[in-house]
């Protein structure tokens, strides 16, 4: 019997909290990645004057340098997603929301303290040891 390959749903969605303006009045701009029904906001570290935003099109209105250099942000937010996504279906590992916005931040690499780094060149030192001088390694 083949395995049945289950079909995932998956989406990303930018959108404004015009409830949460900011100080300088424009409103944060989120990003919120829909995996199977399951949901992941992302705050983007954008925002946008609130009348200056086009939901249809989940990018910021206007022509002018601000407005391209925002929405040239946003497509390239999306295509890191994308591509997170993309990723994690060829490798066969576990799509979820909370796994693609862990690794959109970074979070999914293994993080070592200094302690370890340290104790693992001190082990490495021991099996392999090699008489150093100032100016590098010293032929025997």
């Amino acid at each position: 019997m083949g395995e049945e390959k289950r079909r995932t749903t998956f989406s990303v969605l930018f959108y404004i909290k015009k409830q949460k303006l900011l100080k300088n009045g424009e409103a944060p701009i989120c990003m919120r990645i829909t995996v199977n029904r399951q949901k992941a906001e992302i705050m983007i570290k954008r925002s946008v004057p609130a009348e200056l935003w086009n939901q249809a099109k989940e990018c910021s209105k206007g022509k002018d340098r601000t407005a391209t250099e925002l929405n040239y942000y946003i497509g390239n937010v999306r295509a890191k997603v994308l591509q997170i996504h993309r990723e994690l279906e060829m490798d066969g590992k576990e799509v979820s929301a909370a796994v693609v916005r862990d690794r959109f931040y970074g979070r999914d690499k293994v993080q070592r303290s200094l302690l370890e780094v340290y104790a693992e060149h001190q082990a490495f030192e021991d099996v392999y040891p090699f008489p150093v001088s100032s100016g590098g390694f010293v032929p025997e």
